[in-house]
């Protein structure tokens, strides 16, 4: 216990790196992950804008992609890494590593949350004359924002997992933290310490993503 006192600068430091990763890593790949997951669900068949080539290329995509091992995919990404971002290691690589591998899982989310709201609700939209593009912005994603919430929240959970295998490999954070410090140093008591910072983190998360998804699925 003494150690774990010793290291709480430390400790404080890793907890930064990693919400500091995961915020950007949910950022981008957030982003990246709506914009795939309304592209497989309006150019699905009989979806707002039915395009079966994009639809198909999508789907290959996200398929290929959403299954590899983030250990693999890592170690895979760093040449694009390094083109991107300028480097192969590090946060910069870390979070550019994790971004890519949250679109794929993400997209996947989105569209089946969008896949929740009812046909008949959008088919009344278009029969007033709203075009596919108000019909997103105005009704399906609001529609859908109960679930989307609780999705990113899932989201959230994977990609705090992802940082700390990313410690394996030179990334910062708690990972790194238990590793360095507990694992390799003989001291359960520091690894325990990361992991609970952990957990508190994911727990304070979640209680937030279901207190908001709540009120927004009361409106």
């Amino acid at each position: 216990m003494d150690r774990v006192i010793e290291l709480l600068p430390d400790l404080a430091q890793a907890t930064f790196e990693t919400l500091y990763i995961v915020a950007l890593s949910l950022l981008f790949g957030g982003f990246g992950g709506l914009l795939v997951g309304l592209g497989l669900y309006v150019t699905r068949a009989g979806g707002l804008l039915p395009n079966r080539v994009v639809n198909t290329v999508l789907n290959v995509l996200v398929n290929t992609f959403r299954p590899i091992p983030f250990i693999i995919l890592l170690a895979a990404a760093q040449p694009l890494a390094r083109v991107v971002v300028g480097t192969g290691i590090g946060d910069p690589a870390i979070i550019f590593s994790i971004s890519l591998a949250a679109v794929f899982g993400i997209s996947r989310i989105v569209e089946q949350n969008l896949l929740t709201v009812q046909p008949g609700v959008i088919e009344a939209a278009r029969s007033v004359g709203a075009g596919p593009w108000r019909i997103i912005r105005t009704l399906l994603l609001p529609e859908a924002l109960g679930p989307l919430i609780l999705g990113y929240a899932f989201v959230f959970v994977a990609i705090v997992d992802m940082t700390a295998v990313a410690g394996l490999v030179g990334g910062g954070g708690l990972g790194n933290f238990a590793i360095l410090y507990g694992y390799r140093q003989f001291e359960p008591a520091v690894t325990w310490a990361a992991v609970v910072v952990i957990i508190v983190i994911v727990q304070l998360v979640q209680f937030f993503a279901n207190w908001l998804a709540r009120r927004v699925l009361r409106r």
